[in-house]
């Protein structure tokens, strides 16, 4: 094989590479677009079911949560919610919620020190604050 030959080899390689490179770029980017569609419809639907709970929802509330929950099962169903999970529907759902939560909510690992104590120096349990 002359040098040509294995230079045009190696352009063909790098000009493949660059094109999956970009291929890869252009669906973390609709991804990230489909997140921030979703984060809104999710964002608006929460105000238009807080309204409505609250009894300070207009006369079209309900028409509103309707039209966002179909919205956001269209986005679903057409580019996913923007995380990798809705991209490809498994059939069943997440019992459990995201580690984020679960460490939110004092049920995260235990610390160093062997044990989960809360704010108040207990073991175990919910911690609870109080409000004035």
């Amino acid at each position: 094989m002359g040098l040509m030959d294995r230079v045009r080899e190696q352009a063909a390689q790098l000009a493949q590479k660059t094109q999956e490179a970009a291929q890869e770029g252009r669906v973390m980017l609709d991804q990230a677009q489909a997140r921030r569609r979703a984060d809104a419809m999710f964002r608006d639907l929460g105000a238009a079911v807080y309204a409505e709970r609250t009894g300070r929802g207009g006369p079209d509330g309900a028409a509103k949560i309707d039209r966002l929950v179909k919205a956001l099962s269209r986005q679903e169903a057409e580019q996913g919610l923007g995380d990798s999970s809705s991209q490809a529907p498994s059939g069943k759902e997440d019992s459990d919620p995201p580690p984020s939560a679960q460490e939110s909510s004092g049920r995260g690992a235990p610390t160093q020190g062997g044990s989960r104590r809360g704010a108040s120096g207990k073991d175990g349990g919910p911690q609870t604050t109080s409000m004035p």
